[in-house]
C-alpha cells in the first residue's frame, strides 16, 4: 500500500523549489559579491562549492541509510535546519575559515534535502508505485534556478549579500513544514498467493550488473550536467557565438528540461524506466555533437541546448525511478546512496576539469570529451534496458 499523497507531493514540489534555490543555486548569484567582500580569489570562492559536493558524496550512504531507517521526516527536517544554519554561516562569515565551514554544513544539507533525499523519502513509503510522484516532484524543483535566480539578486540589491542569505536562512526554516508532514509510514508489499513468484525486480537486482552500469550511467551523467553547469555559456562563446546570444542560448536548457519532464509526467509514466534512461541518454549524445558548429550557426547551439536540458532533465528522474525496478525498494536508500557516491565526486571535480581542458585543448575537446561520455552513458543505459528485459 502506498502512503503517497497529492498534497505530499505538493508539498515536496514546492520544497524541492525552495531548497535547491537556496542551496545548491545560490553560488551562481552570490558568489562574485562574496568573493569581493571576504578578499578571496574566483576559484577559492568557488571551491567552496565544490567543497560541499564532495560532502554530499562523502554523507550519501549515511543518509540513505538513515531514511530506510528512520523515513524521510527527520532527515529532510535536519536538512532544512542544516540549510538555515550554512546560509546564515555565509552571512555571517569574515573569512575563509568560516567561509568553508559554512559551505560544508550546506553540503551535509544539501545531501539530506534535494533530490536524492525527497526520492528516498517517496520510495519508502510508495514502493514501486513512487514513480510517478518522484516525476512530478522534479517539474516545481526544475524552476528553482527561474524562481530563486531573480529573487535572490532583488534581495542582494536591497540588502546586500549577507541580508539576502539572512532572508534564505528564514525561507529555509519555511521548509520545516513542507519536511514535517512526510508521513512515517512504510510501503508494504501487497501478500501473494503461495506458489507464485513475488511481483518485482528480480534477476537484475540479483546480479553485479544493475548496480555497476546504473553507478556508470549516474556518474557520467553527472559528470556532464555539473561541466555543463559551469562551462555552457563560455563554451558557446568560445565557439564563436556572441556572448548575449550564448546566455540566451543557454537558457533555451531550461525549457528542454522541463518540457521533456513535462511530456514524461502527461504520458503518464508509459515508458518503462529503463527505456526512459535510454531516451534521456540518447537525447544527449546528438546534443553535443550538433553543438560542435553552435558558433556558425544559431540552431546549431540552440538545438544543443535543447538536447542537453532534455535529457538531463529526463535524467534527473530516471536517476530516481530506475532503482524501483532495478533494487529491492525497501532499501532504496542505502543502495541509491550507495551507488550514487561517485557521482557526487565526479560532479565536484567536473567544472574544474573542464576548465582545464578548455584551456589546453578548447572548447571543441570539451564537447568531444562530452559526447564520449554520453556515449559512455547510453552503454551503459543499453545493458540495464537488455538486463530487464531477459
Amino acid at each position: 500500500m502506498s502512503h503517497i499523497t497529492r498534497r505530499l507531493v505538493w508539498f515536496l514540489g514546492v520544497s524541492q523549489l525552495l531548497c535547491w534555490g537556496i542551496s545548491y543555486y545560490l553560488i551562481a548569484i552570490f558568489g562574485n559579491p562574496m568573493a569581493a567582500d571576504l578578499g578571496l580569489s574566483l576559484p577559492v570562492a568557488f571551491g567552496g562549492f565544490t567543497a560541499a559536493l564532495l560532502v554530499m558524496g562523502v554523507v550519501s550512504g549515511s543518509v540513505g541509510r538513515a531514511i530506510d531507517r528512520w523515513g524521510g521526516r527527520p532527515v529532510m527536517v535536519i536538512g532544512s535546519l542544516l540549510t538555515a544554519a550554512g546560509c546564515l554561516g555565509l552571512a555571517t562569515s569574515t573569512g575563509l575559515v568560516s567561509y568553508y565551514a559554512s559551505w560544508l554544513v550546506l553540503g551535509l544539507a544539501m545531501r539530506a534535502s534535494l533530490y536524492e533525499a525527497a526520492f528516498a523519502a517517496l520510495a519508502r513509503l510508495g514502493g514501486p508505485l513512487a514513480r510517478v510522484p518522484i516525476s512530478q516532484i522534479t517539474l516545481l524543483g526544475g524552476l528553482a534556478s527561474t524562481v530563486l535566480w531573480p529573487v535572490g539578486q532583488a534581495m542582494a540589491d536591497a540588502w546586500g549579500w549577507r541580508g539576502a542569505l539572512v532572508a534564505y536562512a528564514v525561507i529555509a526554516l519555511l521548509t520545516i513544514p513542507l519536511h514535517a508532514a512526510i508521513p512515517s509510514d512504510r510501503y508494504v508489499r501487497p501478500p501473494v498467493p503461495a506458489g507464485t513468484e513475488p511481483a518485482g525486480p528480480a534477476g537484475p537486482r540479483r546480479s553485479w550488473v544493475a548496480p555497476l552500469f546504473y553507478m556508470v550511467m549516474t556518474t557520467a551523467v553527472g559528470v556532464l550536467t555539473s561541466a555543463m553547469s559551469a562551462h555552457m555559456i563560455g563554451i558557446l562563446v568560445g565557439l564563436g557565438a556572441a556572448p548575449a546570444a550564448a546566455v540566451w542560448i543557454s537558457t533555451v536548457r531550461g525549457v528542454g528540461q522541463s518540457s521533456a519532464r513535462l511530456c514524461e509526467v502527461l504520458s503518464g509514466s508509459r515508458l518503462h524506466p529503463t527505456a526512459l534512461a535510454l531516451l534521456a541518454c540518447g537525447l544527449l549524445l546528438p546534443g553535443f555533437l550538433i553543438g560542435l558548429w553552435s558558433g556558425e550557426a544559431l540552431a546549431a547551439g540552440v538545438a544543443f541546448s535543447l538536447l542537453f536540458g532534455a535529457g538531463a532533465g529526463l535524467a534527473t528522474i530516471v536517476r530516481g525511478t530506475l532503482p524501483l525496478v532495478l533494487f529491492d525498494p525497501q532499501s532504496y536508500g542505502r543502495t541509491v546512496g550507495r551507488l550514487l557516491v561517485p557521482s557526487f565526486y565526479a560532479a565536484a571535480l567536473a567544472p574544474m576539469g573542464y576548465a582545464v581542458i578548455i584551456e589546453r585543448a578548447g572548447e571543441t575537446a570539451a564537447l568531444l570529451l562530452s559526447a564520449v561520455l554520453a556515449l559512455v552513458a547510453v552503454g551503459a543505459a543499453g545493458v540495464l534496458w537488455a538486463t530487464a528485459r531477459r
